[in-house]
């Protein structure tokens, strides 16, 4: 797949499909409305008059201005097609189209969104900012993210990539998809400036 992007002859729809088939076909043990109704969503979002044009508008969105602008082109643009799936496509596209400045895109999705919500939470807690954490609730609510929202995210990782290399606890050359994957596989405990970690 990459070697069909890089030179060319893979179709952004094709990439859009490959990076988020995976989500729509997986499968469950307890079948559901929403686990049935998958395949024929990504078939709708597939099968959009414009989704080859709003692909191919948000990586050159990526390619000459930020991982920002091309999340910006390609919210709302094609119906079904939402943060959680096109960040999937963001993502895969700038393994091969680097933006042209700030952060490499990544995935944002409900869960990491509730793993950014709960850290935030605490630290709003722990500062009296937001002792109810109602501010994190808003700001990192479950889906349809801004695209500010989405470029805090970005720095955020990246700035606490950059940290975590800087100690012994995390290899200094890993990738900022490892810390993304850690975020999303692992229950996120913070600790306090204290190094005491939340009741």
């Amino acid at each position: 797949m990459t070697d069909a992007v890089e030179d060319g002859t893979a179709s952004p729809a094709l990439l859009c499909a490959t990076s988020t088939s995976g989500r729509f076909c997986e499968t469950s043990t307890t079948p559901s409305r929403t686990a049935a109704a998958r395949p024929a969503t990504l078939r709708t979002i597939l099968v959009a008059d414009d989704l080859e044009a709003a692909l191919a508008g948000a990586v050159t969105a990526l390619s000459e201005h930020s991982a920002q602008a091309a999340y910006a082109a390609l919210r709302g643009r094609i119906p079904w097609l939402g943060p959680s799936f096109f960040t999937k496509f963001l993502y895969f596209a700038g393994k091969t189209v680097p933006p042209a400045n700030d952060p490499e895109p990544l995935v944002l999705d409900r869960v990491l969104a509730r793993r950014m919500r709960s850290l935030a939470s605490q630290v709003g807690r722990e500062t009296g900012h937001d002792p109810d954490g109602s501010i994190a609730r808003r700001v990192w609510r479950d889906q349809d993210w801004s695209p500010h929202r989405y470029q805090v995210y970005l720095s955020f990782l990246h700035a606490a990539a950059h940290q975590a290399a800087s100690t012994d606890g995390w290899p200094s050359d890993a990738s900022l998809d490892l810390l993304e994957y850690a975020l999303f596989n692992t229950a996120w405990m913070y600790a306090s400036p204290s190094g005491h970690l939340p009741a």
